[in-house]
């Protein structure tokens, strides 16, 4: 008897959009980006709050003085980097979408359907009173 993995879930917000028209894609960037900029400003939060914990935690730790570690800082350094460097890729990444939301808006213009004028209210004709 085998039990079946559970599969893995795409992003909510962004698969419940549907590829309908211009107005979804211009959607799909929008929410993509600022998916993007949360998780990219989430990352480099936590990159600041875990050198703080990891230079709390560890410095002066018996085990590491014993192992002749290099300094704690050095090495808390090392590990936040990596998170750092994903903040920043998230900041990229939604960069990206916008520049797809521009070219897709520079490839299709021309076959874009063209908004309708918006109804405006008539104004108050003097001449009819």
């Amino acid at each position: 008897m085998s039990e079946q993995q559970p599969t893995r879930s795409r992003v909510p917000e962004l698969s419940a959009i549907p590829w309908e028209g211009p107005r979804s894609i211009t959607d799909y960037a929008r929410l993509g980006r600022t998916l993007c900029r949360d998780l990219g400003e989430e990352f480099a939060l936590g990159a600041d709050e875990l050198y703080a914990v990891l230079i709390r935690s560890f410095k002066g730790h018996p085990i590491l003085a014993l192992l002749g570690a290099p300094d704690v800082r050095l090495r808390a350094r090392r590990v936040v980097k990596r998170l750092q460097r994903a903040a920043e890729l998230e900041k990229g990444a939604g960069v990206e979408l916008v520049k797809f939301h521009a070219q897709f808006r520079k490839e299709f213009v021309d076959v874009l359907p063209e908004l309708k004028p918006e109804k405006r209210q008539k104004t108050f004709n003097w001449d009819d009173v």
